[in-house]
């Protein structure tokens, strides 16, 4: 016992190191959105409304094809435990390709929401501001891949501060250029919401740019092997990258998917309902980012783990990140219980967009701690190549179960937002207690097979 308890801390200052850089990092992307609600607040909870209504449908499509690259954790991962430095820089060239070619047709999906919206009978105060606005983040789509596939390279050959500059610094030229172009400043038109769109898009190309300079000064360390190996697509190593990632983008998509639905229900209610459910979306979407850096932390810890086949220190690495992200949501869940009205005040100074937010922030608090476990126990997964399974728990999870609770709590019962928000409760709590479980077995699985080959 005090030997497997000696090596639980040995993990813990690797696991940090790794996933502080890498939660600071998905804090500073969730900011964009978060400092772009804020900012939006002067033009009226129509603006707000409409920004985290395009903000809700843009990302899990985009975010979707983010995660085809997520194959790239366990691929580069397990190369990079086997010491195999070519063949980590293979799949990034891949992971390239393959985000160029994601880019047309995410495109072509996005845009096609715009009369989508107009005839699902949205709010005609809300649809003004959204079509500029999701039509100027679309621009961003092609940056926004790049930069992910060289995120995905970068952190798992443990090069992370690169990825967290890249982000953090993003903020500062986004509040500069909503300033400008939201509201008209140095010189620059006055586009309301739409400046936001297109501030963002300029924030994601100076990102990409940045991991485009990081991954060029890490090549020269370690003698250019990027330029010493072929850019032509192979065919099977794309293959193999994409069927990994698409159980991974299906799970994004599923997730997203319901919360862009949700959003929609929202947006079939008032003004204010609207703007507490969007103000509640980026308060709990801001806590989750940190165990989802610890995740991503998880997956490059159990993926060099089995890249140097030690299933003991993917089992390890796997429950250090768990017990991480479990006591920060533990606590994000006692925040959003006994503080709601002073975080929806960060937001707003509305009155009755404070008191309808508190109320989907205290049902928010249920799930907070099933959250984190569904998220981190999803990177340990992906670390052991198990992209499936994930995917399976969140479709039944939201879609199955949750969705159903959402609507028939929202409109059959009259119960509006937090009708919505116990239906998502519910769901979350379900997919983090069966994914913990999955983990456990999964864990027992690799060791006992390890045992018998010994």
């Amino acid at each position: 016992m005090e030997h497997r308890w000696s090596e639980f801390r040995r993990e813990f200052r690797p696991m940090l190191r790794l996933a502080a850089p890498l939660a600071l990092a998905e804090l500073g992307w969730i900011a964009q959105g978060v400092i772009d609600l804020i900012m939006a607040g002067p033009l009226g909870p129509a603006a707000i409304g409409a920004g985290s209504l395009a903000n809700m449908l843009f990302y899990p499509i985009a975010i979707s094809g983010t995660g085809l690259l997520l194959g790239m954790d366990t691929l580069v991962a397990q190369s990079f435990g086997a010491s195999d430095d070519r063949d980590c820089r293979r799949t990034l060239v891949n992971g390239f390709w393959l985000a160029v070619a994601l880019t047309p047709p995410l495109t072509l999906i996005i845009l096609a929401l715009i009369p989508l919206m107009r005839a699902a009978g949205t709010n005609p105060a809300v649809l003004v501001p959204f079509g500029p606005y999701l039509k100027a983040l679309t621009a961003s789509i092609l940056p926004l891949l790049v930069y992910s596939a060289l995120r995905r390279y970068l952190q798992a050959v443990n090069v992370v501060r690169p990825v967290t500059f890249s982000l953090v610094s993003a903020n500062v030229i986004n509040i500069a250029g909503n300033y400008a172009l939201m509201y008209g400043h140095w010189g620059a038109p006055a586009m309301g919401l739409e400046g936001s769109g297109w501030s963002t898009t300029i924030a994601r190309v100076y990102m990409a740019g940045v991991l485009i300079a990081a991954v060029i000064w890490h090549e020269r360390e370690s003698g250019n092997l990027l330029a010493k190996i072929s850019w032509r697509p192979d065919p099977v190593r794309a293959r193999r990258l994409f069927f990994l990632g698409l159980p991974a983008a299906l799970q994004i998509g599923v997730e997203g998917g319901v919360f862009g639905l949700v959003t929609v229900f929202a947006a079939r209610l008032d003004e204010i309902s609207l703007a507490a459910h969007s103000i509640a979306v980026n308060v709990v979407g801001t806590t989750f980012m940190v165990p989802l850096g610890i995740s991503s932390a998880a997956a490059v810890r159990v993926g060099h783990a089995i890249g140097r086949k030690d299933p003991r220190a993917a089992a390890v690495a796997g429950w250090a990140a768990v017990v991480l992200g479990g006591l920060f949501m533990g606590s994000a869940g006692l925040a959003l219980a006994f503080l709601p009205r002073a975080i929806v005040r960060v937001f707003t100074a509305d009155p009755a967009v404070i008191a309808s937010g508190a109320v989907l922030l205290q049902i928010a608090a249920l799930f907070q701690l099933f959250d984190g476990f569904q998220v981190v126990t999803t990177g340990a997964l992906r670390g052991l190549g198990d992209t499936r399974t994930p995917m399976l728990a969140h479709l039944t999870g939201y879609w199955i179960i949750g969705l159903p609770i959402s609507y028939t709590l929202c409109f059959s019962y009259r119960l509006g937002a937090p009708g919505i928000w116990v239906g998502l409760s519910t769901a979350l709590i379900l997919i983090g207690a069966s994914l913990l479980l999955v983990w456990r077995a999964r864990v027992r699985s690799i060791q006992k097979d390890q045992a018998m080959l010994v």
